[in-house]
């Protein structure tokens, strides 16, 4: 699919920051394609750039309303629809990452028929994927893997693929989530898959490469997860990942939207080695990436140094501190 840019970020009434990353994941990585934000009444998040109505967005160029945020079943809140008719009144396309068809919405449907509107719902494939062989192929994948949803692991491996390319080396991002999609413009929200080809979906996203040609895979959920481990494990049965960084909320003490207690980093290095020797028996962890977000910098930089000494390997913040330590480390450990 071709989404038009430049976008309108839609946030709804979201009720904190988490439940909007979509649009965060744009904005951080895509600020010249957002020319501002509309949000409705009790709004809790704000991506930081300008308030402006539908009429404001128009003017200023926008093309696409970003139906950027996340929740639990990616379900489109009713209170919302009349806003979305109204984008498309006014003249623009309409893109989603919810489960939810924006076509399935008859209002909406009705609208975007009637004013010769595009709608996207980027989760959703039109792709026919195989089941996943676990055969090896040629080419070096690198997987980031997680203690929790939501800790970081989109924005590691995009951190990654700059800092690689910096040291010239041939590396690139693979979208496995609605964000990344439209970071990226191309990849598959997996999550979306049927379950028996979640695996073959991933080997399609990253293929048979050159030898020393890195596809950085974005992970999802995690191995721990009671909702979301399913995902997580047929991703890495399919990525046959050569490498893994494993990403990490520190304040967090139970797993998004569940009571189950976060697993230790240790517990998801050993779990991840254990399940990935099915598809490459020569997995291997090459890194540790924090969000430190909610640390002051000294308290930031001891955890990191702890870290990094308890497990033996280059532990960084990619976002606060940059990537060049897990550069290093994939360089000594697989040579050109």
């Amino acid at each position: 699919m071709q989404i038009a840019t430049p976008y309108l970020m839609f946030l709804g009434d979201v009720p904190d920051r988490l439940a909007a990353k979509t649009a965060y994941g744009i904005v951080d990585w895509r600020p010249e394609w957002c020319v501002g934000q509309l949000r409705l009444p009790g709004c809790a998040a704000d991506l930081g750039i300008p308030d402006l109505t539908i009429a404001d967005g128009v003017a200023k160029g926008a093309r696409t309303l970003i139906v950027g945020v996340v929740n639990a079943g990616g379900v489109l809140p009713p209170h919302w629809i009349a806003t979305i008719v109204q984008v498309l009144e006014a003249g623009l396309d309409v893109a989603s990452g919810l489960h939810t068809r924006l076509g399935s919405v008859p209002e909406i449907a009705a609208a975007a028929s009637r004013h010769g509107r595009q709608l996207h719902d980027v989760r959703h494939s039109d792709q026919r994927f195989d089941t996943g062989k676990g055969t090896r192929r040629p080419g070096r994948r690198l997987l980031t893997v997680g203690t929790d949803c939501s800790v970081g692991k989109k924005y590691t491996v995009l951190a990654l693929e700059k800092g690689m390319r910096d040291r010239g080396l041939d590396a690139d991002f693979r979208a496995t989530g609605q964000t990344g999609v439209f970071i990226s413009g191309r990849g598959v929200a997996i999550d979306a898959v049927v379950a028996d080809f979640i695996s073959g979906a991933v080997e399609w996203i990253a293929p048979a490469a050159a030898p020393h040609h890195w596809d950085l895979i974005e992970g999802q959920g995690s191995l721990f997860h009671p909702s979301f481990a399913g995902v997580s494990l047929g991703l890495l049965h399919g990525a046959q990942a050569d490498a893994f960084v494993v990403c990490h909320e520190p304040t967090r003490t139970t797993m998004r939207g569940v009571k189950h207690p976060l697993p230790s980093i240790r517990e998801v290095i050993d779990l991840t080695v254990q399940l990935g020797r099915l598809t490459n028996p020569d997995i291997r962890p090459t890194g540790i990436a924090v969000n430190t977000q909610a640390l002051e910098e000294g308290e930031a930089r001891a955890l990191l140094e702890k870290l990094a000494a308890e497990h033996g390997l280059p532990a960084t913040d990619p976002v606060r501190f940059g990537v060049e330590g897990l550069v290093d480390r994939l360089v000594s450990e697989f040579p050109a």
